[in-house]
């Protein structure tokens, strides 16, 4: 009997949630032994697809076929009994066990019979060492994990795939915190997988990485599918506009702020940590947006951190108007109009299982209280729906769970949890990382216009065309310490990239 000629089938996949229909009739051919990307908007539906291929929902219509058979996947244990396995987007290793652990918890291999049975550490050492060696993968099975970089998590989280001798593989935003040469060991090991006939579902917003590594890409759009092409007949530009629907000629908007007087002012700020950021100093102006830029170990986000409180200095000072002030926690920092937003929303930032209202409100609680100790649900609505409006939040209601929204939109609700507190500084970390195209666009708008308006904004990118779209000026720092600060307009990726690897002594 012939092989058939895709791995797996879904046919008119469809899947409703109150108020939102999430796939509509959608369907994907996936080869053994390619790399198919899945593209498309935050929103469009690509994550709710690969969970219904994984049973962790269950599809309202349609079928799965995998090997030319129909198969049923209630659950994620039947997923991996079929051979998909899936590796999400965020990584949750337990941090207090080693790399073997990790790799076979659930099925530890045994030794001994009845209730005489134990762990077979030997086996499961040997089982992992012949793991890596497969895959080429150099990690030492009795490290913890919890000391491993997000990379090493990662090639674990994909030999744990391969062990469940996975046929086909999802990998949801696999590079979203991994650098170039990190990257590079992905890709290494997606093509080792590719040559063993498995099939790589690939979900990425990055597009010069799906046209590097995928051999077909399927877009989709507000749930339904548009279409699959070869990824050799597309460019970035024609991925871009099947995506959103329309041609995208502006990656950034235009923006007309002019930085004004210097409003806040870092002099010799020192970690009180010994490897972390040292001799820091600054200035921010009315008006202005400041770039960040450096590589992996910058420490960009620890000192982003310590302007807002959150990390402890050892020395420095905060000169905020011609003043100086003690910034000593985030009480302190929104006394004096100061914003974070963090790098990881879902870790430091949104509360899934809360509505939209509730975080958007929750910065500004105290305010909503009334003298009989009650919270002002009227004002509270009010104001979140004016800044739900304000940033185009695509919500079905307020009262919408958080963790069902995309998350470009995640990102808009936290913007407006910030702008309630009416600062006049917004600290930024990443604020476009794991969104997609066109949800970067609404909220580079919203920056240029905050800027606009004489908010003073620090922002850190690692994404070199976002870094010297959005920013006035651009500070670098390589391993803690301030290599250079250019003005935007003459920067260039070049001269970025030499102030990011330029070691101070």
């Amino acid at each position: 009997m012939a092989e058939p000629e895709f791995l797996l089938e879904m046919h008119e996949i469809s899947k409703e949630f109150p108020g939102v229909k999430a796939l509509d009739h959608v369907s994907l051919k996936v080869r053994s032994g390619s790399v198919h990307a899945l593209m498309g908007e935050n929103g469009a539906g690509k994550s709710t697809l690969m969970k219904c291929l994984f049973g962790i929902y269950k599809p309202d219509a349609g079928e799965i076929f995998l090997n030319g058979s129909k198969v049923e996947i209630p659950n994620s244990k039947a997923a991996l009994d079929q051979g998909i396995s899936m590796i999400h987007q965020e990584l949750h290793p337990v941090p207090h066990r080693n790399v073997m652990e990790n790799l076979w918890l659930g099925r530890f291999p045994v030794k001994g019979f009845g209730p005489f049975q134990f762990v077979d550490e030997q086996k499961m050492r040997q089982d992992t060492l012949q793991l890596f060696n497969d895959l080429q993968i150099a990690i030492d099975p009795d490290v913890l994990v919890g000391k491993l970089s997000v990379s090493k998590v990662q090639s674990i989280e994909i030999a744990k795939a391969v062990s469940f001798n996975a046929k086909v593989i999802v990998m949801d935003e696999p590079t979203s915190s991994l650098t170039g040469n990190e990257v590079e060991q992905l890709f290494t090991i997606i093509r080792d997988l590719k040559k063993r006939g498995v099939a790589i579902i690939y979900i990425s917003h990055k597009m010069e990485e799906i046209l590097e590594i995928s051999d077909e890409v399927t877009v989709m759009r507000d749930g339904k599918l548009i279409g699959t092409w070869p990824a050799a007949e597309l460019t970035t530009d024609l991925i871009i506009s099947r995506m959103v629907g329309r041609d995208l000629t502006q990656r950034f908007p235009d923006r007309s702020n002019l930085p004004g007087k210097v409003v806040f002012e870092v002099e010799d700020l020192t970690s009180a940590f010994a490897k972390s950021f040292k001799n820091v100093s600054f200035a921010l102006r009315q008006g202005e947006v400041l770039g960040i830029g450096g590589l992996v170990g910058a420490q960009r986000t620890e000192l982003m951190e310590a302007l807002f409180g959150l990390r402890a200095v050892s020395s420095g000072r905060f000169i905020l108007k011609g003043e100086e002030v003690k910034i000593r926690s985030p009480i302190d920092a929104k006394k004096h109009k100061i914003a974070l937003l963090t790098e990881e929303r879902r870790a430091t930032g949104i509360f899934p299982v809360l509505s939209v209202l509730e975080n958007t409100a929750v910065a500004k609680q105290a305010a909503y209280e009334t003298p009989w100790f009650l919270l002002d649900e009227k004002r509270r609505v009010a104001d979140t729906e004016q800044n739900i409006r304000k940033l185009r939040v695509k919500t079905p209601s307020i009262r919408t769970l958080m963790k069902n929204l995309s998350g470009g939109n995640q990102q808009k609700v936290l913007l407006s949890r910030w702008l309630l507190t009416e600062p006049e500084i917004l600290l930024l970390d990443e604020p476009t990382r794991g969104i997609d195209v066109g949800a970067k666009f609404e909220i580079y708008t919203i920056i240029a216009e905050l800027a606009k308006q004489g908010k003073s904004i620090i922002m850190i990118s690692s994404e070199m065309p976002e870094l010297l779209g959005m920013s006035d000026r651009i500070m670098v720092m390589c391993e803690g310490r301030v290599t250079g600060i250019v003005e935007g307009s003459r920067a260039t990726e070049e001269e970025i990239m030499r102030l990011a690897t330029q070691r101070l002594a």
